[in-house]
């Protein structure tokens, strides 16, 4: 490729496509240059340093992510919302694993409160959630407990982890029937002077 037409948009979107290919952790200005066919120099002009490109691959990954869950859960309720959400996190994670990895890094927090893709997932999440019935602060607890599991369970998946012949995809729908089961009993908090 040539030197002109970079942009800040065009070296995120392959430097995300790289992580896809060889993992997030090898996302590299040298080897983005490479793709190019530039110096690494000439990158300089579009992004401050390594750290920040790969902030800017975890905020494109991030609204590629909750869009695809987005488009998932519209219309739906309940185990039917909660079955969609955890179909489409598992989708993206198997199949856009170095952007995925990227929706793991910590981001300063003043750079992810002006973000859509942040008020989109927590508004999807949480409008998710809602609909068992929970407030704070069991939604934050309900929401950490979620992205545990689903993390968990997809990185055990990508990485070969579950070898009992049972299919994995069985273990899944039996992992989500859990949860929306614990989601429906939820114990809540004492709210009290404690």
């Amino acid at each position: 490729m040539v030197r002109a037409g970079l942009t800040v948009d065009r070296l995120v979107v392959a430097a995300a496509d790289l992580a896809d290919e060889v993992g997030f952790e090898h996302v590299t200005l040298s080897a983005l240059a490479r793709h190019f066919g530039v110096k690494d120099a000439s990158l300089y002009s579009h992004v401050k340093n390594v750290q920040d490109l790969r902030v800017r691959v975890a905020l494109l990954a991030g609204e590629e992510m909750i869009d695809r869950i987005a488009g998932a859960v519209a219309g739906r309720a309940g185990k039917d919302a909660l079955a969609a959400f955890a179909g489409a996190y598992r989708e993206f994670a198997l199949e856009r694993p170095g952007r995925y990895a990227a929706t793991q890094i910590q981001i300063d927090q003043d750079v992810v409160a002006g973000t859509r893709a942040l008020r989109r997932t927590a508004e999807i999440t949480y409008g998710m959630l809602r609909a068992y019935g929970l407030d704070e602060p069991d939604l934050t607890d309900a929401v950490r407990l979620l992205r545990s599991t689903f993390h968990g369970f997809c990185g055990l998946e990508a990485t070969g982890g579950f070898g009992a012949p049972r299919t994995v995809q069985a273990s899944w729908d039996r992992m989500v029937d859990a949860l929306h089961v614990l989601l429906e009993h939820w114990p809540r908090e004492e709210t009290g002077d404690e």
